[in-house]
């Protein structure tokens, strides 16, 4: 049964008919349509437009179309249709009869799908932020566990400065919080409830949208009906939400695949989440990981999609918002996905003591901590960082460590160095100094995983 079709004279064209159709998208937003359709029956009836007994009916057959779709899932997949909107009302006509037509009495498929996918993503961004939360819990777990675990930092991918492991682990929580509360914002927006619109000039009833916004759970009501039927802001906030949440998925995979390689070794993938390779017996590939560094690229073109799909759209609804579902579903069954195959990981992840703390014995991660030494006894900073590089330049000569340098050498370069220089070396100094508040020193990062621990309780 298609709803539209008066004004024709031709059959469809087939080809044409399977392009336009949109159900197999769609009809994932089957009980949003029938949530939105059995709160507009009660507007209509209290309208005056369905009597009771219409109403009575019509919420037998949208409740018995949801149970026969919960009951019996591979029947919803079977079916075909335009889109879910018709679906679900020729069922219902073919379950009550004709009181069914008159659902849709002032109502467009524009602010039906509108409702839909307001509804849908509501729901959908609290999932999301549960599994970010679920992550945020197992960096937490594996922070605590490691909190004497030092590891070098790096900038330019070359060793910078020791830091703590936890620290490190803390720099993603706080990634993954921001995330959070960006899908905060994103849920603030999206809940608006736009049913009244009509098609776009409004609503040609005196239904009550008031009503339908506290029937079905919205905090606001959309303010002008061209904007809600053509909006679709809201989603594109929650796909560029979800596209930063991947691209610091892919970050801390893409950490992780380089200090799990032989090369670094700081930490031991499980088997649980890597692969083997066909033809080499010893491979063991961090395959969860790329996998997850890939599919960014996937919420990341959504992202450009969208914006390119909606650039130069005329008010109101067009067509080509059709195409919206597709890049919403896709990018947020991919985030989902992604923050699972994450939690496992971090989950299963085993860290490697002897290879970190072999990894910040050399390669002059205390230079700074020399230059530091320099400007405490009174030499200004660019002197102390020039001086400490001409002697970096002379260990590097020798092939040895700053630590490893005689006092009567170091006095050779400034006699401001004296037998304390070798305490100011020491890796223990280098954690321990940086004390500022969201520094790496143990104080500092016990603190943060304190208050990391009372942020996941708030929830």
């Amino acid at each position: 049964m298609k709803t539209w079709g008066g004004r024709f004279t031709e059959q469809i064209d087939a080809v044409f008919e399977r392009f336009n159709n949109s159900f197999g998208v769609d009809q994932r937003l089957v009980l949003e349509d029938i949530e939105g359709s059995l709160a507009y029956a009660g507007v209509l009836a209290k309208a005056g437009i369905l009597s009771q007994q219409e109403l009575k009916e019509i919420g037998r057959g949208l409740a018995d179309i949801k149970k026969r779709i919960e009951k019996e899932p591979a029947w919803l997949a079977s079916q075909s249709a335009e889109d879910v909107h018709s679906f679900v009302e020729a069922r219902l006509v073919e379950t009550i009869g004709d009181a069914g037509f008159k659902l849709h009495t002032g109502r467009s498929r524009n602010d039906q799908v509108a409702l839909d996918t307001r509804l849908y993503l509501k729901r959908a961004i609290i999932h999301v932020q549960v599994q970010i939360r679920n992550l945020q819990g197992e960096l937490l777990n594996l922070a605590k566990a490691s909190q004497d675990v030092v590891i070098p930092g790096y900038t330019h991918l070359r060793k910078a400065q020791p830091i703590l492991f936890a620290h490190y682990l803390l720099a993603y929580f706080e990634m993954f919080q921001r995330d959070y509360e960006r899908l905060d914002d994103c849920f603030r927006r999206t809940d608006a409830m736009p049913l009244g619109s009509g098609a776009l000039a409004g609503n040609g009833f005196p239904v009550d949208r008031e009503a339908l916004r506290i029937e079905l759970g919205f905090s606001q009501l959309t303010r002008n009906s061209l904007d809600a039927v053509s909006d679709r802001d809201y989603q594109v906030e929650f796909v560029s939400a979800a596209s930063l949440v991947m691209v610091h998925l892919s970050r801390l995979a893409e950490d992780l695949i380089i200090y799990s390689s032989p090369e670094f070794g700081f930490v031991v993938l499980s088997d649980a989440v890597t692969t083997g390779s066909s033809i080499m017996p010893q491979k063991k590939n961090p395959d969860s990981l790329e996998l997850i560094r890939g599919k960014s690229a996937r919420a990341i073109g959504n992202l450009t999609s969208f914006l390119s799909l909606l650039k130069g759209l005329p008010l109101a609804y067009n067509k080509d918002l059709q195409e919206d579902k597709e890049l919403l579903f896709d990018t947020l069954d991919t985030v989902k996905d992604c923050l699972r195959v994450a939690q496992v990981v971090i989950r299963t992840l085993k860290v490697n003591r002897s290879a970190a703390a072999s990894a910040v014995q050399g390669d002059f991660l205390n230079a700074t901590d020399l230059a530091d030494y320099l400007v405490r006894k009174g030499l200004a900073f660019r002197k102390a960082h020039e001086l400490v590089g001409k002697i970096v330049l002379h260990c590097e000569q020798r092939r040895i460590q700053l630590q490893e340098l005689s006092l009567t050498e170091y006095q050779q370069f400034s006699t401001l160095f004296v037998e304390d220089v070798f305490a100011a070396l020491s890796l223990e100094n280098s954690i321990g100094a940086r004390s500022v508040f969201g520094g790496t020193s143990a104080e500092r990062v016990a603190e943060a995983l304190e208050q990391a621990e009372r942020s996941l309780s708030r929830e």
